[in-house]
């Protein structure tokens, strides 16, 4: 399986939601100046304030076990589908974090979300300047704060662990340690080929309306003995500030 991705990043899980869920943001500070002459007031300067909505949406997954499998198995067959079905929903939910459409029951995920920063690379790998540059368009918006990472599909992050810095040089763009740009440096193929997002990820917000709601229903195919194993989970993902990512895309 994949390894996680916005999750293992940090994104920030929000459980036990009930009802649609608008969760409040700041969209404007407030700003002082100076007070021309003594005894002069303070001019009045008020922040904004928005909000970011999240709504319920299920996923979910079965598995079917024949009668002739549980009865040749160990008891322990049971437990390995449901690990399966859990490991199975936990990965689609941090696919859709990351890269979900928005459309036919999935959650808008990071890639897809509107404001977010962009950044077209000159070619199919970015460039030492390319992924530095992904941090200041966050910075340049306020954003760099909070957990910030990088995450990269495995091709990519392998091809940077060889990118040079600079020519000539043995200094290559992922450090010993694994992070890249003084970042720790997710590596997951739940990314996209070549694309690499940077941010914080605990603007991220994954709510859950339910823990994982397992079901056995012996009943359905009960003329060949077969039992069901059923997985469902309502989940929702939203982004609280979009300038806090960048997505770098490779050359089309």
């Amino acid at each position: 399986r994949n390894a996680s991705s916005v999750m293992q990043a940090g994104a920030r899980m929000m459980p036990g939601l009930v009802g649609d869920v608008a969760i409040p943001k700041k969209t404007a500070a407030s700003s002082a100046g100076w007070i021309s002459t003594e005894g002069g007031a303070a001019s009045e300067s008020e922040p904004t304030f928005g909000t970011v909505s999240l709504t319920p949406k299920t996923v979910g997954a079965f598995s079917d076990m024949t009668r002739q499998l549980i009865l040749q198995s160990t008891p322990a067959i049971e437990a390995l589908v449901r690990d399966d079905l859990t490991q199975a929903l936990a990965l689609a939910i941090d696919a859709g974090a990351l890269k979900g459409t928005g459309s036919s029951g999935q959650p808008t995920g990071l890639y897809a979300t509107s404001g977010i920063n962009t950044d077209s690379f000159a070619g199919a790998t970015p460039t030492w300047a390319e992924i530095v540059g992904l941090e200041t368009l966050v910075a340049e918006d306020n954003a760099l704060l909070g957990n910030l990472a990088y995450i990269a599909p495995a091709g990519l992050y392998g091809t940077l662990k060889t990118t040079a810095k600079a020519n000539n040089q043995a200094i290559f763009a992922v450090d010993p340690d694994g992070t890249m740009n003084g970042y720790r440096t997710i590596v997951s193929n739940q990314a996209t080929a070549g694309y690499l997002l940077f941010g914080n990820f605990s603007d991220c917000l994954i709510g859950m309306w339910s823990g994982l709601d397992l079901t056995v229903d012996p009943y359905t195919a009960s003329t060949t003995g077969t039992v069901r194993v059923v997985a469902l989970q309502t989940v929702d993902v939203a982004v609280r500030h979009a300038v806090s990512f960048a997505l770098g895309t490779p050359a089309v």
